[in-house]
């Protein structure tokens, strides 16, 4: 019963309505099946699968609210939970900032569902771990990987006459490689809606590789240096800069996006012409829920055009409190790239860094989204267009916002992490210190 049917969905949410008795109700059911495996040191330790669903309630009085949830489906347990969930909200302080619940929405048919995920079984998990283990066994290498895989709905009604179903699928594998004298790391990883695009034997050649090469880093000194960043590595820090992309942080002085003295940049360029950011809920290697965490269809929408900044995400009572229309805050972004690969980059490249990927990065001033972090699992030299040895990994010390004025190239986007993000070279990119890490 983890996946239920829109009409199965409808049936109980109609249900559970008509039990409510607040000014305002709205039910949400969601459920699926996870499945994963785990393997560290080439040994698989843990596996499973689980199936959960579980009903919530929102019941409003005023601008007070109070939600409910619960994974019993009988008529009396719908009924507790409605009751409970109308006494919380009798109970509850006003919230100044409600907003009255949306009517009916029109949501576009999606493509977040695939059958290859939803096929995925124990053997598929299996046979996915023997395949990354054995290569890594063969090479003396050792692995740790993991594999999530899920399919799943959410179906969303209330009390005003709106209802929205989807179902979704995910996959994401990912796996750090370790030469067996532990000096040598290396990392990859893939997300996928459809199972059928993940080739988990080339995930694992890449991370072997780069746990190869990575044996015996040296030291090189710090500065400020050209660096190659894989898709990986980019979307570490561009997620961070699409994501604060919010018009009351803005508008209320707190982002990079706030004027000194009042107002924002928008409709100001702040990078260079190249970049152009933009989500929509149809990509095809993204795709994405037809609608946002407030209810309302999600659409394409173009957040950075040649640099320059064209919207911001609004929420309602934003919106409404600006005089402007809602913006939904996407559920990825598509940062468009250029036509060179990597190994055009490194090839024109006379010194620099390669960057596999960054870890534990940490906001050190929001207004300017400047960010502190760590090189992790495979950091090359580049010298004359070619990789000549591995080098230890650096703390960095840096903002997208200045990487997206010192781009040099860019390349194809690829979807990680969620996103599409090209791999790029940007100049200038600050290194403060080494980190013996690996």
């Amino acid at each position: 019963m983890a996946i239920l049917t829109q009409e199965q969905a409808k049936a109980i949410i109609d249900k559970v309505l008509s039990y409510a008795k607040a000014d305002e109700t709205e039910v949400t059911i969601s459920g699926g099946r996870t499945g994963n495996i785990r393997y560290a040191r080439n040994t698989v330790n843990t596996s499973g699968e689980t199936n959960e669903l579980s009903l919530s309630v929102t019941s409003v009085y005023g601008k007070k609210s109070g939600s409910a949830t619960i994974n019993e489906f009988d008529d009396e347990s719908l009924k507790r939970t409605v009751a409970r969930a109308e006494e919380i909200a009798a109970l509850a302080p006003e919230n100044p900032e409600y907003m009255p619940m949306l009517g009916p929405q029109n949501y576009a048919a999606s493509k977040t569902f695939a059958k290859a995920t939803d096929a995925i079984n124990p053997e598929y998990r299996a046979q996915l771990a023997v395949d990354s283990i054995k290569p890594c066994v063969d090479n003396n290498l050792t692995a740790a990987g993991y594999l999530e895989d899920f399919t799943g709905f959410v179906a969303t009604g209330n009390s005003k006459g709106l209802f929205g179903y989807n179902q979704s699928t995910s996959v994401e594998f990912t796996i750090t490689v370790r030469s067996a004298d532990g000096t040598g790391s290396g990392y990859a990883g893939k997300d996928f809606n459809d199972a059928s695009l993940l080739n988990a034997s080339q995930v694992t050649n890449i991370a072997a590789q780069k746990a190869m090469a990575s044996v015996n880093a040296q030291a090189i000194e710090p500065g400020k240096y050209t660096v190659i960043l894989e898709p990986m590595a980019a979307n570490d820090l561009l997620r961070l800069l699409a994501s604060g992309m919010d018009a009351r942080s803005a508008d209320e002085g707190r982002s990079f996006l706030s004027k000194k003295g009042g107002g924002t940049k928008l409709g100001e360029k702040l990078f260079d012409e190249r970049v152009t950011i933009y989500s929509d809920p149809n990509h095809p290697d993204i795709p994405a829920a037809p609608w946002s965490g407030e209810g309302f269809p999600l659409e394409k929408t173009t957040w950075v055009e040649n640099g320059v900044v064209k919207n911001m995400f609004y929420s309602r009572y934003w919106a409404q409190k600006q005089g402007v229309n809602v913006v939904p805050r996407p559920q990825g972004f598509i940062f468009a790239g250029g036509d060179q690969s990597l190994a055009d980059m490194i090839r024109n490249t006379e010194r620099g860094i390669l960057v596999t990927r960054f870890w534990y990065i940490r906001a050190v001033d929001p207004q300017t989204l400047l960010y502190t972090g760590l090189t992790r699992d495979g950091t090359f030299y580049i010298e004359n267009g070619q990789i000549k040895f591995p080098v230890k990994n650096f703390r960095f010390n840096e903002s997208p916002i200045i990487m997206l004025n010192n781009i040099e190239a860019m390349g194809k986007p690829e979807r990680t992490g969620g996103n599409m993000v090209p791999p790029m070279k940007i100049r200038d990119f600050t290194f403060t210190s080494l980190s013996d890490a690996v």
